[in-house]
């Protein structure tokens, strides 16, 4: 900041003026830089905060779909636990089934009622043999159907173990869907906060930028008053000058007229004392040459000065003659 002088004359406060301009234009300059700075961070923000808003779209999206499977693998996860206890169940009732089984074993039983049947089937059998051939067969379909049984529940336990490995493997899909849908989510995440610490700079920044053009507008204005002050001193300095240059004139117009004056004043009196003297010389000249001419007429003897006298007299005479 240049501080306001006492200026003494038109160059000093011109050297003045031309540094204030100077210093003006790059206080200008400067301004005009900031506030481009500001626009452009100012746009910077707005789409930091534009990215920052889809990224968290993005990830309330992700974490909806989380939340969806896991409410899907808890839901999974309940038919488990039904599931083993049904295997349970059924590997406990084979146990009691083989507690009831004969000691020969179901291929045999089987074996032997195949036979049997096809035995009825295809021979003529009397009465009485093919009563105790059917009994036989009731027999054989008793002590089969404890192994019926079994194979019924063991069919069942690799239904429900078929059943409980489909569920394992949706759970371990969602699992791994849970998991990249979570490492998505949280990726995201980290890229918003990243985006908002982001945003944060840069509208401090532009923040920052704001402030300082303030600061150089207020100063901008400051060289301005300075420069209308300035500006003031000149045309006050200046009208200072023409009056004492209009003063100077006229004390000099005045100092010409007096001088003229006596300068006429002197020369009248110079003509006047010339006249005068010229006069008495003529009236002296007028006087001896009457005196030169009356001793000539008397025979006295002229000195050589009345000699001249009269000699410039007959000149002058004869000149007028010829004139």
């Amino acid at each position: 900041m240049i501080e306001q002088q006492n200026p003494a004359d038109s160059k000093t406060l011109n050297e003045q003026l031309e540094t204030l301009d100077k210093q003006a234009q790059k206080d200008h300059e400067e301004t005009q830089r900031l506030i481009e700075k500001r626009d452009k961070l100012n746009e910077q923000f707005k789409q930091l905060r534009e990215e920052t808003r889809q990224l968290k779209a993005e990830r309330d999206s992700v974490n909806e779909k989380v939340h969806a499977l896991k409410a899907q693998r808890d839901e999974t996860r309940t038919t488990i636990q039904p599931v083993i206890e049904q295997i349970n169940a059924a590997r406990e009732k084979i146990a009691e089934l083989k507690k009831k089984t004969p000691k020969r074993s179901q291929r045999d039983l089987q074996q032997e009622f195949d036979d049997i049947e096809w035995k009825i089937q295809t021979t003529s059998l009397d009465l009485q043999e093919e009563k105790r051939l059917i009994e036989t067969v009731k027999q054989l379909e008793i002590q089969l159907s404890a192994y019926k049984k079994i194979d019924q529940q063991t069919k069942k336990i690799h239904d429900l173990q078929q059943g409980l490995k489909a569920v394992d493997e949706t759970g371990e899909k969602l699992h791994t869907e849970l998991s990249a849908l979570a490492q998505q989510s949280q990726e995201l995440h980290q890229k918003m906060i990243s985006k908002i610490e982001e945003a944060k700079k840069t509208k401090q920044e532009a923040d920052d930028a704001h402030n300082a053009s303030l600061l150089s507008r207020e100063k901008a204005r400051e060289l301005e008053e300075q420069r209308r002050r300035l500006e003031f001193e000149m045309r006050r300095l200046e009208f200072e000058e023409r009056r004492t240059r209009a003063i100077e004139y006229q004390q000099r117009k005045e100092q010409r007229q007096i001088r003229e004056t006596q300068r006429q004043t002197e020369e009248n009196q110079r003509q006047q004392d010339t006249a005068t003297r010229k006069t008495a010389e003529k009236e002296l000249k007028e006087k001896l040459g009457t005196q030169a001419r009356e001793k000539l007429q008397r025979g006295e003897k002229l000195s050589w000065d009345e000699f001249q006298l009269l000699s410039s007299e007959e000149d002058e005479d004869e000149t007028k003659t010829q004139d």
